[in-house]
């Protein structure tokens, strides 16, 4: 795997993976949730091409779920690759609520130009 460093750009919506030179290996796209209740969001998975098959996207994926157990939020994944993630790592990634997955399609469905 590159010798990555993850950031959490909240401001933004994004967790990045950059390289140690600083350029931008691969993200996550997500939102905080407000209702029915706090939580993140996760809608978009992308590592650049020169950067697949290092473990990228599953050390986004891990860090953004290590990120809300710190705060005490769950997750409600959108993201087709960490929904997938998620299911080979349950230890790791609490079940999504129902209304909170709910709450956040129709989020994205009233914000398409967002994603």
């Amino acid at each position: 795997m590159t010798d990555t460093k993850i950031h959490d750009d909240r401001a933004a919506g994004r967790l990045e993976a950059r390289t140690e030179g600083g350029d931008l290996a691969g993200h996550i796209a997500y939102f905080v949730l407000e209702e029915p209740g706090r939580a993140l969001v996760p809608v978009h998975t992308v590592v650049r091409p020169e950067f697949e098959g290092q473990g990228i996207a599953g050390s986004l994926a891990r860090e953004l779920y290590a990120i809300a157990a710190r705060e005490g939020l769950p997750v409600a994944p959108l993201c087709p690759y960490v929904v997938k993630w998620a299911a080979r790592h349950p230890e790791e990634a609490p079940a999504a609520d129902p209304e909170l997955l709910k709450a956040a399609k129709r989020h994205v469905a009233a914000h398409p130009e967002q994603w």
